[in-house]
């Protein structure tokens, strides 16, 4: 188990994400959220309403040309996309490790498009699913990155 001075973890889906960071004590807050702002819109919001008309040389009839992308899964992309460029602007001192915890089309999504400096500091990954889950509930999902918390002394 590796422990990281500054870990980053990014919990993410296709529509929303968060930067999680251990305090001192390694209790896991989040530091910022992003949330897609195309993820529930309809895909006559995300294109055109007609699609694309053929024409045929020989014939004076016109056929209407199904999309070849569906919108939501390329506005999902996206949404990797952005938060990898998010990840890769932030300053090389920030995080010396990086954890990245989401569903395998999102992980990979984000993974290939992380910069060289940020993929240099990829300490693991977690093909799971969650963003719905409280800071107080990641730990025993994150428990090979992060020590088990210390206990708040009282005085």
């Amino acid at each position: 188990m590796h422990h990281y001075k500054n870990l980053l973890v990014v919990i993410a889906d296709a529509e929303h994400a968060r930067l999680v960071r251990p305090t001192p004590e390694n209790v896991l807050h989040t530091a910022q959220r992003f949330d897609s702002t195309t993820a529930h819109k309809q895909s006559s919001d995300l294109r055109s309403d007609h699609p694309g008309a053929s024409y045929h040389g020989d014939s004076t009839a016109h056929h209407a040309l199904a999309p070849r992308h569906d919108p939501h899964e390329m506005e999902k992309e996206k949404f990797s996309h952005f938060l990898a460029q998010q990840i890769n602007a932030l300053p090389a001192q920030s995080f010396d490790g990086l954890v990245i915890a989401a569903p395998t089309h999102c992980l990979q999504a984000i993974i290939e498009a992380l910069g060289a400096p940020a993929k240099a500091k990829l300490a693991g990954t977690l093909s799971k699913e969650l963003v719905k889950t409280p800071d107080d509930e990641l730990w025993p999902h994150l428990s090979a990155f992060v020590p088990e918390p210390t206990p708040a002394r009282h005085k």
